[in-house]
């Protein structure tokens, strides 16, 4: 499956094997990515730190007025975009998650337009999809639609900077044939077994 074998988690340095353990042990499992990317400790540790500075903000100290499911939601949306099977089905499981509405992962990832979202989350689609696809057309009038659902400007930067950060994301997946675990399918679909 994936193109370049996993490093062991035994051989791995002491802070990422501790940080890889800590999510197996909430998530009961190890999600592919970070072993596919422990192949390079130094990258892996960039990537893990920026990806908790956008998706988790109160772990470096900031507030955000985007909820986890709105992150989720343009990390789904913009993956679909980017043909990122493992992000759509890794982010779509989270998505379910925070949402609590199983069908919404599903109905973004195939068209955001038709799902069952809010005008405000729609505001912010759209938006993520001109950085995703068009970023060099962005204007001063995205800024003033999105202000108009209660977007600030730091609100807006983070729904760029996610948007952007996944693209990485999704290109390193794709090329790298990184497979998304069994347990994502299933994640938000079914009540968790005890």
């Amino acid at each position: 499956m994936n193109r370049y074998p996993h490093p062991e988690l035994k051989d791995l340095p002491d802070d990422m094997r501790a940080k890889i353990l800590e999510v197996q042990e909430k998530a009961g499992f190890v999600p592919n990515v970070f072993l596919a990317l422990a192949r390079r400790p130094a990258e892996w540790r960039a990537f893990f730190a920026y990806h908790d500075a956008l998706m988790v903000p109160e772990s470096v100290g900031r507030e955000s007025n985007l909820t986890k499911g709105d992150r989720e939601m343009i990390v789904t949306t913009t993956s679909a975009a980017n043909h990122c099977l493992y992000c759509v089905v890794a982010h779509g499981a989270i998505l379910r998650i925070y949402e609590k509405k199983p069908l919404v992962a599903d109905q973004v990832a195939v068209n955001y337009r038709k799902a069952d979202i809010t005008p405000r989350q729609r505001a912010m689609l759209d938006f993520a999809m001109k950085v995703c696809q068009h970023s060099d057309l962005v204007e001063d009038a995205d800024f003033t639609a999105l202000h108009a659902h209660g977007f600030n400007d730091e609100d807006i930067w983070d729904i760029a900077a996610i948007t952007a950060f996944f693209g990485l994301s999704n290109r390193m997946a794709s090329f790298s044939n990184m497979s998304p675990n069994p347990e994502f399918y299933t994640l938000g679909r079914v009540p968790k077994q005890k």
